[in-house]
């Protein structure tokens, strides 16, 4: 067949490219287009996304890529963070940062008026305050004026389609991860908004991976599943159902793909998430704070005037002595920016476990708590499904960790298949190339993946030292 190639916008908390991705009835070939920084913006006290940069560096990368005669282009973000529109579909103010403070305390004034198992049954996600319902119950709290003249409410991947092609609807994956989808009914959670007195008018159509939602510049656009751990997921170079993945990057997203959302009150307990998958599937998982934190230490150090790549750290972590300190990463300390470093000696002298005090000690403390949580999240997600899991997929940036991905593997005591980097990106042009019509479905999708020469395997080694360590973190966990 012709080489066919489409085009992946792809939005990372801390950068951005558009890239793409060629097709030739057998293999993929991904080339970089334009990248560029995802920086952020404090005004007023608000942290907020630059969207009105990061239009014109995606507009910059298409604009390199028409020359290549794309089928298609498909625009991938994360999740939560939204645009409201006016009635003339103009952006009403700058997308505000999922990590502002503005959601404190909105949990349990939501809690206060819908009892937490209501919600759950009404969302299935998992409760954490960076979700779309608590930052607009703050507008609803604040009583923000965007709220009275908001005419079209947009997740980050849906605003910039809109922009596209001037289509104001919600991709289904990323619609899930708003706690404002109600995957029973398979509609927005409209009882729930107007128990909260969020205005549910503004909550626009819901369409499935794979919609064409119009043209940019004469290139058809089309959704893939436009959450990028959706698009990550797709891409798991899986040949059987058994498996489980951690999506690994600024977060760490752990879990199972499952055919329906698990509603139980075993899942509530769990506190685990039903986002939306393609083709009719679920992510059962829980976020882990994931490699945020280790991107924090390094910034830290950097304004300290110790400047280290990703490579360095994790030399110095391999020759620090391990399991000496561990700690939960999902810690509250360590989700807004700040000095982690310090919150991690802060916490290990709380718990009376060692102090690390060299950088390789912080960093390998980092690497094992991550890998010990990965563990727990995997415990926790096949008690709620009764699935089995014989192998366990690591895709996306955090893949090019090796040592994170041996100590995984030690934690959890499966063997670890690391790859591809780049999951999103294809995980993006697959669901183009099935909508296009040339790939028949996912399966056949994810045969094309598991055939890339870059995947890894790690064998679990030592697993009776972090069986005995991973006590320790459940009672480290346990104290809160």
């Amino acid at each position: 067949m012709a080489m066919k190639t489409v085009l992946a916008v792809d939005l990372g908390a801390e950068s951005g490219r558009v890239m793409a991705v060629h097709f030739d009835g057998h293999r993929l070939e991904l080339e970089e287009l334009h990248r560029f920084p995802n920086t952020t913006v404090t005004l007023n006290g608000t942290l907020h996304w630059n969207f009105l940069r990061l239009w014109d560096d995606i507009q910059t990368g298409i604009a390199k890529g028409k020359g290549l005669n794309p089928a298609s282009i498909g625009v991938d973000t994360w999740g939560v963070d939204f645009g409201l529109l006016d009635k003339q579909g103009s952006l009403i103010g700058n997308p505000v940062h999922y990590r502002d403070g503005r959601t404190s305390g909105m949990m349990e004034a939501a809690f206060s008026k819908t009892p937490q198992a209501t919600i759950f049954a009404q969302t299935g996600i998992q409760f954490m305050p960076i979700n779309t319902l608590y930052q607009l119950l703050s507008l609803v709290e604040s009583g923000s004026p965007q709220l009275q003249i908001a005419h079209t409410f947009l997740t980050a991947p849906d605003l910039l389609n809109y922009w596209l092609t001037g289509a104001t609807v919600c991709e289904f994956s990323n619609a899930t991860t708003t706690q404002l989808f109600n995957p029973t009914t398979g509609t927005w959670a409209t009882e729930l908004m107007d128990e909260l007195g969020i205005p549910s008018h503004i909550f626009p159509e819901i369409v499935p991976p794979g919609t064409k939602l119009g043209r940019y510049d004469g290139i058809p656009v089309i959704a893939p599943a436009c959450h990028d751990t959706g698009s990550a997921v797709a891409a798991v170079p899986t040949k059987t159902a058994d498996f489980a993945y951690i999506s690994s990057g600024t977060w760490s997203l752990v879990g199972l793909e499952v055919p329906q959302p698990i509603l139980t009150p075993e899942a509530l307990a769990a506190n685990v998430t039903n986002e939306g998958g393609v083709y009719g599937t679920y992510r059962l998982l829980k976020n882990v704070m994931g490699l945020w934190i280790l991107q924090q230490c390094r910034a830290t150090w950097a304004a300290a005037g110790q400047e280290y790549s990703y490579g360095q750290l994790v030399q110095l972590a391999e020759q620090a002595e391990p399991l000496q300190a561990i700690f939960n990463p999902n810690d509250a300390r360590f989700l807004p920016p700040g000095d982690h470093p310090q919150h991690i000696r802060d916490i290990c002298q709380q718990t009376g476990q060692p102090v690390p005090q060299t950088v390789g000690a912080v960093v390998r403390s980092v690497l094992e708590s991550l890998a010990l949580a990965y563990r727990e999240v995997l415990e926790r997600v096949q008690a709620v499904s009764h699935q089995p899991v014989s192998t366990l997929h690591i895709v996306g940036g955090g893949t090019q960790n090796g040592l994170l991905n041996q100590l995984t593997a030690n934690a959890t005591g499966l063997p670890v298949v690391a790859g591809p980097i780049e999951a999103t990106v294809m995980g993006n042009a697959l669901v183009q190339l099935i909508a296009l019509g040339e790939i028949a479905n996912l399966n056949e999708a994810r045969h094309i993946v598991a055939g890339l020469a870059e995947l890894q395997l790690y064998e679990p080694e030592d697993t009776a030292v972090f069986t005995q360590s991973y006590g320790r973190f459940q009672q480290i966990c346990a104290r809160r």
